[in-house]
């Protein structure tokens, strides 16, 4: 059935009854935990100042314990040393002055073999307080996020296939489910090792039911409604997890506890397995037309319509899904133009990753506050989503993506030009940056689900989405490396953006034109040229007919509201 032909045969249904209403909020609101947990790490690893432990027994005078901990050249305190105790005690107890009989300077200088105290005033504790994260062990701080987008990118290789197999709505509820479970688990973690284990699995379920939520609604919502949903519903409400973080945080200051308040919300989603229905376009494509029926019918009873007597038509191929060609991840590389665009896409997909979360997770390390901070990162989400709805309905998408791509590098690679004293303006170019990243990180979403045919979209969104994720993974240790070089974390991002900003320049185009059904139906990468070819739905080039799935019915326009 081809993609004008479904459209035509659902339309009874409207475009904004009570169904569509249900399935857009609570699709969209099953984002909401993915904004708090995935981006969690900020508070529960945050590492707060610290400096090496005196224990109580020694006996040494105060004005030797104050001048204990050696300063450094930047002013501060050293964290990961301390004078020689023994040496300190034996001029305590002569009775010498420090910097008037000794040269406090000339000492010899030791580890903290005693452990380290840390200020209390933000956190009460985090993992990086609770198992001594920090000095010879500070690696173990960014390799814990590391270790959660390296579950989100198993999630990704996964959810992808299982969810064009065997359907959306099981792929969704069972990743929501592993990552509310196992997060609630890891508040128990006994030590650093179980809770990056566990941190793992919450990974790969964390990104995987944002996928499948997307693809979901995307298949199910008529053509006026889909563009709202995927370049503004899903990621407003994915920023109002993100924003709630820091609300929480602000009155929950012990980790443990403050996972176990982001856990417990996982649970009222439970409901919406009796409510949310499979997508009829995939039981289609699968040759379940008896259960697409039946949800369409459902579908229309909730909207008070009269369903037709005949929704499809008798010759429509019914339960023969176990004929059907299944299709992998190999055909995302099979041919040269579907290769091309998804080596471009994916490379795309990874500089968005590493720039979103490597400034996501820096908002603790910015001057000032850092739930302010970190709310004012969440918050400039919102405008950024609906400028990139705004900018989808009405320009080229691939020029959308350069644009917001250039834009967002070219800020981040003006805040190494800053003097260190100008902190504040450091903080508004960051955000800046942050705007232009989340605006190209929303259209690309939209952008991948229309260049990929039906048979493969949700294959073709997990192997982006797992190509991201070793952005992600490489993203906490862009911040890592500022430690050693201030300015360095701004260069890489923003020379990685603007070059990847060109190169979504060679990808295809394709504003007004449809959801391709088949591989033989992909646009083809014509160069940095606005040409866009036209095709049929119901003909396809022999060569890769093969790959093609004549059965299937997910071809939906996508046009300007």
């Amino acid at each position: 059935m081809s993609s004008s032909d479904y459209d035509h045969r659902t339309s009874f249904l409207g475009d904004w009854g009570a169904f569509q209403k249900t399935v857009f909020f609570l699709l969209c609101s099953s984002i909401i935990p993915n904004g708090f947990t995935g981006l969690s790490i900020v508070f529960i690893g945050d590492t707060p100042p610290h400096h090496c432990h005196i224990p109580v027994g020694v006996n040494i005078s105060a004005e030797w314990k104050n001048v204990s901990i050696p300063i450094e050249a930047n002013g501060r305190a050293s964290e990961c040393s301390r004078y020689k105790l023994d040496v300190l005690k034996s001029y305590s107890d002569r009775g010498l002055v420090p910097w008037v009989d000794v040269n406090i300077s000339a000492i010899e200088q030791e580890r903290c073999e005693d452990g380290w105290e840390y200020d209390r005033e933000t956190y009460v504790s985090t993992i990086v307080t609770e198992w001594d994260l920090v000095c010879s062990d500070d690696w173990k701080a960014p390799l814990t996020s590391s270790i959660f987008f390296c579950g989100v990118l198993i999630g990704s290789f996964i959810s992808g296939q299982l969810s064009d197999r065997y359907g959306r709505k099981i792929v969704l509820f069972l990743t929501m489910g592993v990552q509310t479970i196992f997060t609630l688990i890891q508040v128990f973690s006994p030590s650093w090792v179980a809770f990056c284990s566990l941190f793992f699995v919450v990974g790969m379920g964390q990104i995987s039911n944002y996928v499948a939520a997307f693809v979901l609604g995307m298949e199910i919502l008529s053509l006026p409604v889909r563009i709202i949903y995927s370049t503004v519903g899903v990621c407003i409400f994915f920023s109002i997890g993100y924003m709630i973080l820091p609300l929480v945080a602000y009155f929950i200051r012990d980790w443990r506890m403050l996972l176990l308040a982001l856990t417990l919300p996982g649970f009222l989603y439970i409901p919406l397995w009796w409510i949310v229905p499979e997508s009829p376009r995939w039981l289609l494509s699968q040759g379940h037309v008896d259960e697409a029926e039946a949800i369409l019918r459902d579908a229309a009873r909730r909207n008070g319509i009269k369903a037709p007597e005949e929704i499809f038509p008798p010759s429509q191929p019914r339960d023969k899904a176990g004929t059907m060609q299944p299709h992998n991840l190999c055909d995302l590389v099979r041919s040269s133009n579907i290769r091309t665009i998804t080596i471009l896409l994916c490379l795309v997909w990874m500089t968005l990753s590493i720039g979103y979360f490597a400034l996501s997770l820096n908002t603790s390390n910015l001057y000032g506050n850092p739930y302010l901070n970190c709310f004012f990162s969440a918050a400039v989400e919102v405008p950024a989503y609906i400028i990139s709805w705004l900018m989808f309905r009405y320009l080229p998408r691939r020029l959308c993506l350069f644009f917001t791509l250039f834009l967002g590098g070219l800020v981040l690679l003006f805040i190494h030009l800053l003097p260190q004293h100008m902190n504040y303006v450091a903080i508004s170019l960051e955000m800046l940056g942050k705007f232009g990243v989340t605006t190209a990180f929303s259209i690309i979403y939209a952008f991948t689900a229309e260049l990929y045919p039906t048979v493969l979209r949700n294959t073709a969104m997990g192997a982006c989405s797992m190509a991201s994720r070793i952005g992600s993974i490489s993203a906490p240790y862009f911040i890592y490396f500022g430690g050693y070089y201030r300015a360095l974390p701004y260069i890489l991002m923003g020379t990685l953006s603007v070059l990847s900003g060109l190169l979504s320049l060679l990808l295809p185009e394709s504003l007004d034109m449809p959801l391709p059904e088949t591989i033989s139906h992909m646009q083809t990468i014509t160069g940095c040229k606005m040409r866009r070819s036209s095709y049929s739905l119901t003909t396809a080039r022999p060569e890769e007919e093969h790959m093609s799935n004549p059965k299937d019915g997910l071809g939906v326009e996508i046009s300007k509201l």
